[in-house]
């Protein structure tokens, strides 16, 4: 097969390539290899840029530099995929409060020329969207217990209520991705799955405050630097290993049933920040330095994904526990601690 992953050279993008390439299968990352989100991390930016770009070509990951908003060069890139893994974003609220049209051009515009490249060459197509679609509102429904936030019953499927609470144009923008997926499978009739992804994590990923709290907390517990917790340690995710958040994306190639699926870690993958903080501690032996912060416009404090749908339909779940996936995580930083230090 012919992959076409938009970016490809991102953190969820370069594990797409890489199982594809490792199968044998043409592979191919469309990358703007945008330094900007990585500028607001404080790691050194061209080295930790690179990284995943450098790992993908050196096994035969094909890499086009281009921009999913220039509708030519997407198309021309594009041209002979079996499949199109969109994961090209800008992901990080923070960045869409002070770029909103950055926000706009790059969830709604780009993902609307990746629709268009999909339609045109008859392939299915996977975007992938957030449980931030899903608002805040959820904020309202928990019950604070001492480790975590607690809600009954634990799990939120997709029938449950969108956009509520306090929105921001993040919200916005992947909104506006889903319904233009859903309207090219209805009009068209394209092959399309809208992935909700849970808070995702593991090697190669360069997380900082906007985004990738995981690794962010894992690479600051590591290199004894200071990091900030918005609001309270209590906020509970059911985290999702990269690898399976990229068999989630090949079960749809296989069974193409377009709509629009939670894909999250579930029950037992959910952890507070309190937990997860504590786990990084006991794997790495070291301890975290935590300083609170006031809470943030927007920020959703609950989300456990009920994944029955995309598990009955597709035939996928997640595998990897937390604590096995954030060893692997954290055994990558102590090897490549180099990409996060300034001196």
């Amino acid at each position: 097969m012919k992959i076409f992953v938009t970016g490809g050279c991102g953190f969820l993008g370069s594990h797409i390539c890489e199982y594809y390439q490792s199968r044998g299968d043409e592979v191919i990352a469309f990358d703007n290899l945008t330094k900007f989100e990585l500028s607001r991390t404080g790691y050194p930016v061209e080295g930790s840029r690179m990284y995943n770009a450098l790992y993908l070509k050196k096994r035969g990951v094909r890499i086009i530099e281009g921009d999913i908003r220039d509708k030519e060069s997407l198309m021309s890139a594009a041209q002979g995929c079996d499949y199109i893994a969109h994961t090209a974003a800008q992901p990080a609220m923070t960045i869409a409060i002070d770029h909103p049209d950055l926000d706009l051009t790059s969830n709604v515009n780009g993902t609307v020329n990746v629709l268009e490249a999909a339609r045109r060459y008859d392939v299915p197509v996977v975007s992938c969207s957030s449980i931030h679609v899903y608002g805040n509102g959820i904020n309202q429904e928990i019950e604070e217990q001492e480790a975590r936030f607690v809600r009954r019953p634990p799990a939120i499927d997709e029938s449950y209520p969108i956009m509520t609470g306090q929105l921001s144009p993040l919200h916005a923008s992947k909104r506006a991705g889903e319904l233009y997926v859903q309207a090219y499978t209805d009009t068209y009739g394209l092959k399309a799955a809208t992935y909700r992804l849970s808070g995702m994590y593991g090697p190669r990923q360069f997380g900082g405050e906007d985004h990738g709290w995981v690794a962010n907390f894992a690479i600051r517990t590591i290199l004894g630097l200071p990091m900030k917790i918005f609001g309270t340690d209590k906020q509970v995710r059911d985290i999702l290993y990269a690898g399976d958040a990229v068999r989630a994306i090949d079960a749809f190639f296989h069974n193409p049933r377009s709509g629009i699926y939670n894909v999250g870690g579930g029950e037992k993958t959910a952890v507070s920040i309190r937990e997860c903080l504590e786990l990084i501690s006991e794997i790495s032996g070291k301890k975290s330095d935590i300083k609170l912060e006031p809470a943030r416009h927007g920020d959703l404090w609950y989300f456990i994904s009920d994944i029955s749908k995309i598990r009955h339909q597709l035939g996928w779940e997640p595998v990897t526990l937390p604590r096995t996936g954030i060893e692997h995580l954290i055994r990558w930083i102590e090897l490549e601690k180099h990409l996060f230090m300034t001196s």
